[in-house]
């Protein structure tokens, strides 16, 4: 089946392209992301408009699959993040992802509504997708003696959650770095002293 084959190199390139392209259009919000045409989005892109709809018929399409994207990214960053350090401070450099994320799809929110109230539902795996990839870190901590190994991927997500909502707002990106270190070293394995 045709839809089932691999992308040639340049027509992955392409989709990569529009999916970063539409990221960062349609994060700016209320400002204009929401506006932002396709016709934009696929100069900015370098490709024609009929390049950006091969990949994605319709806006929603898009949306949908930018979201997706970033999420993928986010998850699919434990490996490489684990190959090259300990899991704390792996965990710590998904915490920084996390909110980038988070921020992220704040700035899509009105992009994601639209494609909600057309019948998407961009969400679908988010939580398991991000408990998967947390309970992946805290393993791995935990095998390393990092971490501690009576901690939740879903209690983690919600302190993650709540320090997202800071990082969102204006001008406390600080703030929201000084609460993951703080999250961090609760989470860390310290050996009673004997």
């Amino acid at each position: 089946m045709a839809a089932d084959r691999p992308l040639r190199a340049d027509a992955q390139r392409n989709r990569d392209r529009l999916l970063e392209v539409a990221v960062r259009a349609f994060s700016r919000g209320s400002e204009d992301g929401a506006d932002v045409t396709l016709d934009a989005i696929a100069k900015e892109a370098g490709v024609g408009i009929g390049t950006l709809y091969r990949h994605f018929p319709t806006r929603e399409a898009l949306v949908e699959a930018a979201y997706r994207n970033e999420l993928s990214r986010l998850g699919d960053s434990v490996a490489d993040l684990l190959t090259d350090r300990p899991a704390d401070q792996a965990l710590r450099a998904w915490m920084d992802r996390f909110v980038d994320y988070t921020t992220t799809k704040q700035g899509m929110a009105d992009a994601l509504r639209a494609v909600i109230a057309s019948g998407g539902d961009p969400f679908a795996q988010s939580r398991e997708s991000l408990l998967a990839a947390i309970g992946t870190l805290l393993k791995a901590g935990a095998a390393d003696a990092t971490l501690r190994g009576d901690v939740t991927p879903a209690d983690v997500m919600a302190s993650l959650s709540g320090v997202s909502l800071v990082a969102g707002a204006p001008d406390q990106r600080d703030q929201a770095d000084r609460l993951l270190d703080l999250l961090l070293d609760g989470l860390r394995h310290h050996p009673l002293a004997g």
